[in-house]
């Protein structure tokens, strides 16, 4: 129906001139066929067009829009293509500097163990970094056997625990030994009982050393190991400076040197700024280490000595003075729910 009233509008069309008369005109016949387009197919999107000046006008004032969209589309894609190629150049510029410093860094290494080259050494830093890397080893010892004490005396407590079931158990079954069974009972169940103190006591005790060794001691050992890698890198640019230094002084040496200087102050800085980073690392590890076992080792103990000479009441006050929560029985077991 459409396309009928549209035929019917492009046939019907009486073309009028200035006086009324019926008429042909230039510029009306144009303006009657593009008109007629439109009604019959409708503007065509792809070859629209911007005209500047008036209709009929010449054909300079009309800019096709293909064309301004053909130019932004080229434009986009130059600019993405420079941002690509901005990235692409930094990368590159980043892998060149990362593969110049790690030869330098190689070439510094197997100079300084074959004794070919020389290294900048702290001797009371070095002294200091050694001992606290034999101080760890020899604290993981402590909690490596620690944790085998809590294991072993565990398995004790659930020894005396199914012990002093089992007596109870006779004492009710057995009238001629009821007695005998039940103080049996009772002492078992007794020393359950100041096991499992012992044994929170010595799982503190655990907790608190494995804190210092792996979270406190591991954060500086992470400190000087960037340091030992700064000491390196800045050894190797220094070599590199003296080694340019004594080359002849001609225009391209003189540049070379002169950017080799800037290196070596940058990776100057940077070792000398992790060196007093580890200086006060190590200084309040060291505070904290006295500060933490002095405490843990008294803990240890009063807990191991009140249990062993049999005194309750000394160990429940070695609890209470350190703040030793214990678990209640039957904690560590999963629920029902984790079990399904």
């Amino acid at each position: 129906m459409a396309d009928s009233i549209m035929s019917k509008a492009a046939t019907m069309e009486i073309p009028i001139n200035s006086n009324g008369d019926t008429g042909t005109l230039p510029e009306d016949d144009s303006l009657e066929q593009d008109l007629q387009q439109v009604m019959v197919s409708g503007p065509n999107l792809n070859e629209t067009s911007i005209v500047s000046g008036g209709y009929g006008g010449p054909a300079g004032g009309i800019i096709p829009t293909s064309s301004i969209k053909g130019s932004s589309n080229h434009n986009s894609s130059n600019s993405t293509e420079e941002v690509s190629r901005g990235v692409a150049v930094e990368k590159l510029d980043s892998v060149k500097k990362w593969g110049i410093n790690t030869y330098k860094c190689t070439k510094q290494m197997f100079s300084e163990r074959f004794g070919r080259g020389s290294r900048t050494v702290d001797l009371e830093l070095e002294a200091q970094i050694d001992l606290l890397r034999d101080t760890k080893s020899k604290y993981e010892n402590i909690l490596t056997l620690a944790t085998a004490l809590i294991t072993h005396f565990q398995s004790m407590v659930q020894t005396q625990q199914a012990l002093g079931d089992t007596f109870t158990d006779l004492s009710q079954k057995s009238p001629e030994l009821q007695d005998e069974f039940g103080y049996n009972a009772e002492t078992q169940k007794l020393l359950c009982k100041n096991g499992e103190a012992l044994l929170g006591a010595i799982s503190f005790f655990v907790s608190s050393i494995n804190t210092l060794v792996n979270k406190t001691m591991e954060d500086t050992l992470m400190t000087i190991r960037h340091y030992e890698n700064a000491r390196l890198e800045f050894d190797a640019y220094r070599s590199d400076m003296e080694e340019l230094s004594l080359g002849p002084r001609d225009a391209a040496t003189m540049v070379r040197i002169e950017m080799a200087q800037h290196d070596y102050q940058i990776h100057r800085d940077k070792f000398e700024r992790l060196r007093s980073d580890v200086t006060i690392k190590l200084k309040f590890l060291e505070e904290n280490k006295v500060k933490v076992m002095h405490k843990q080792l008294l803990l240890f103990h009063n807990a191991i000595s009140a249990y062993f000479a049999g005194n309750q009441q000394q160990l429940e006050q070695t609890l209470i003075q350190f703040n030793v929560k214990l678990k209640p029985p039957g904690s560590d077991k999963p629920s029902w729910l984790e079990e399904q």
